[in-house]
This record gives C-alpha cells, sequence and structure tokens, in this order.
C-alpha cells in the first residue's frame, strides 16, 4: 500500500506543487480544514454542506471537514491555520478576509479556497480575478456599492436622517480601510455626515454608542461587517435600541440579532459556492486556473419589530423589495 508520504516522495518534483490535491484521488476521504474568524456560524456551516452535498459529498462518509472558528479573536487564527496545515487537509477554506489573509502565510502549498472576501486584489491575495495565480481562489464577498445601498435604505427608513454614525473596529484595520473608503465615499454622494465610533473589543461598545448622543442629529448607525460585531451582534443591536438609533449592517446575522436592516451578499451562498471549489480541486484542477467569483445574491432583510419599537414606519415598497421581515 502506498502511503501519502510516500506517494508525494515517488512523484518528487511533479507532486510538490499541489500535493494535497493530487492525494485526493489517493485516499477514501479527502480531508478539508474549515477556518473562520467569528464564531461558528450555522449560515456558513449550512451553505459550504449544502454545497457539498449537490457534488455528492457526505461529511464522515467520502469526506471529513476539520472546522476551526476563532469566535471574534482574530489573535487565535495563525495557530488554528497551523493546525490545520499540520494536520495535512487536502484542501483549506477560509472563511472571510482574516482567515484568508493568515491561511495565506501559513502555507504555500495546500490550496486555498477562500469564501466572502472583500477585496482579495487589494489586500494581495490574488494577481486578478480571472487567474488569480498561486494556491489561492474563491468568493469575493464584497460589492463595490454595497454600503452605498446600505445607506441608502436608511434615508428611505429615517425621514430627514443627516448624520450616520459608523461602527468601526480599527484592530481589524485590512479590511475595515476597505469599507471604509466604501462608506465615505457612498456618505458624500447621499449627501450625509458622518462620525466614526471605534471599538475593538466589546468593552468599547457602550462608550462607543453613548457619544453618538453627543452629535446632534445622529439618528442612525452603520455597522461595518466584522468578526468581533458579529459575535456580539446582539449586545450592538440592544445599545443601539437604548439609543434610539436606527441601524444598518452587511450581513443577516445582524438582523437576526435585533438590528433595523441588513444588505449584502448571501454568505450562504458564498460558501455553497467555496464548496464547488474544493470538488475541482480535488478532482485536479489547479487553484490559479480557477477564476474568482464576485456575489451575485444579495438580500435585505427587515427586522419590523425593531422599526415598531423605534416609532418607525417601513415603507411598503422597501418591503415587498426584502428577501426577509421580521415580525
Amino acid at each position: 500500500m502506498i502511503t501519502r508520504r510516500t506517494f508525494i516522495t515517488l512523484l518528487g518534483g511533479a507532486a510538490t506543487a499541489w500535493p494535497r490535491a493530487a492525494e485526493a484521488q489517493q485516499q477514501a476521504m479527502p480531508v478539508i480544514g474549515f477556518l473562520s474568524p467569528s464564531a461558528n456560524s450555522v449560515t456558513y456551516v449550512a451553505g459550504f454542506s449544502a454545497g457539498l452535498q449537490e457534488l455528492g459529498y457526505v461529511e464522515g462518509r467520502n469526506i471529513r471537514v476539520e472546522y476551526r472558528w476563532a469566535h471574534g479573536r482574530l489573535e487565535l487564527l495563525p495557530e488554528l491555520a497551523a493546525e490545520l496545515v499540520q494536520g495535512n487537509v487536502d484542501v483549506l477554506v477560509a472563511s472571510l478576509t482574516q482567515a484568508a489573509l493568515v491561511a495565506k502565510k501559513a502555507t504555500a502549498t495546500i490550496p486555498v479556497v477562500m469564501a466572502g472576501v472583500a477585496d482579495p486584489i487589494a489586500v494581495g491575495l490574488i494577481v486578478s480575478l480571472a487567474r488569480p495565480g498561486g494556491n489561492i481562489t474563491g468568493t469575493s464577498g464584497l460589492a463595490a456599492d454595497i454600503v452605498g445601498k446600505q445607506l441608502e435604505l436608511l434615508k428611505e427608513v429615517v425621514p430627514g436622517v443627516s448624520r450616520v454614525a459608523v461602527l468601526w473596529n480599527p484592530a481589524n484595520s485590512t479590511f475595515q480601510a476597505l469599507q471604509l473608503r466604501q462608506v465615505e465615499v457612498a456618505a458624500r454622494t447621499a449627501g450625509l455626515h458622518l462620525q466614526l465610533l471605534e471599538a475593538r473589543a466589546p468593552k468599547d461598545f457602550e462608550a462607543a454608542l453613548a457619544g453618538i448622543v453627543k452629535e446632534e442629529g445622529t439618528r442612525a448607525l452603520a455597522v461595518l461587517g466584522d468578526p468581533l460585531f458579529s459575535v456580539y451582534a446582539a449586545a450592538i443591536a440592544d445599545l443601539a435600541l437604548k439609543n434610539r438609533l436606527a441601524t444598518v449592517s452587511a450581513g443577516r446575522v445582524f438582523t437576526d440579532a435585533g438590528m433595523l436592516l441588513s444588505y449584502g451578499a448571501s454568505y450562504f451562498d458564498l460558501h455553497k459556492r467555496a464548496a464547488v471549489y474544493v470538488d475541482k480541486i480535488l478532482k485536479g484542477t489547479m487553484p490559479a486556473n480557477l477564476p474568482v467569483e464576485q456575489p451575485t445574491k444579495f438580500e435585505l432583510v427587515i427586522n419590523l419589530k425593531t422599526a415598531k419599537a423605534l416609532g418607525l414606519e417601513v415603507p411598503p415598497t422597501l418591503l415587498v423589495r426584502a428577501d426577509e421581515v421580521i415580525e
């Protein structure tokens, strides 16, 4: 019987470029590593599992998935990535920008499939969307005008709004910088004034949001995408409601937790598409030759309970456009 290590040695240079992808055909059950900076997300896992199942994979029967979650603690990602690399996974799925950046540093040989990364070219993960190069490919999750649409939604629900507070995390500067540029451009286009609020840890939330009331006319809060904010979405939603702020964010995890509006790419769909990349790589395709996909499916979710608590009336035209209304 040829072992995994012996197989690589026999093939020599021809196999070292993509050892895990070649080995996938030699073993009964490929092993996939799944790395995420977030908490254990039902959406991410459900999307990825659904994609695998459609392609004929059943976890525990003909494929194994090793999950690693950082629960919003970005400093844990390098150690978690190292565990997966040392475990000889065949493909490493990196969920969100922070995980993909860590995966790039952790391995140059194991194929990496990113899921929902903001701007993979700008952060240095790939060379181009059409030909990513290297060992990384997958899906991008941040569309160019997504923040602009979020601010437009706020203006529809909050008549006369002129100032919007923006919650961001300086500790996650690479991803946050992309979003901040978007929100600044969108605010100028929409004629809105911004108040930037920093929060690096849960202890910062209350002070940050309390500072909003000092700014006259600030009645709305935009929460930028960030694993820390996702983990503590309910706490942020409660504080926003306490301060009578209409909230908008990019992910439905926030509206599920009690925020008013969310509009952004479907992370279920992005992780489902990640399974397609895994399948192609296991069948021998090199990541460098798999074009990166941009999001095509977006979700608008409205929390009517929160709207009523804030005394806001959501226009019927907006309710009709919503993918889901929480009542």
